[in-house]
């Protein structure tokens, strides 16, 4: 596959765009997050209300 062809999906945690790795290859349908750090945080984002840039201002 080349790497521009690689199929992209945005991490359910941090929202941010994530790209098909050669060890997703199998799994790629059940891939959520972009990596171990927003896997796991995944538990204490959703105890806390959403972050927006409007409330700072």
């Amino acid at each position: 596959m080349k790497k521009d062809a690689t199929p992209t999906k945005l991490c359910q945690a941090c929202g941010r765009p994530f790209t098909w790795r050669k060890k997703w290859e199998k799994c790629w349908a059940d891939v959520r997050y972009c990596s171990e750090r927003c896997r796991r945080g995944r538990l204490s984002e959703k105890r806390l209300p959403p972050r927006s840039s409007e409330a700072n201002r």
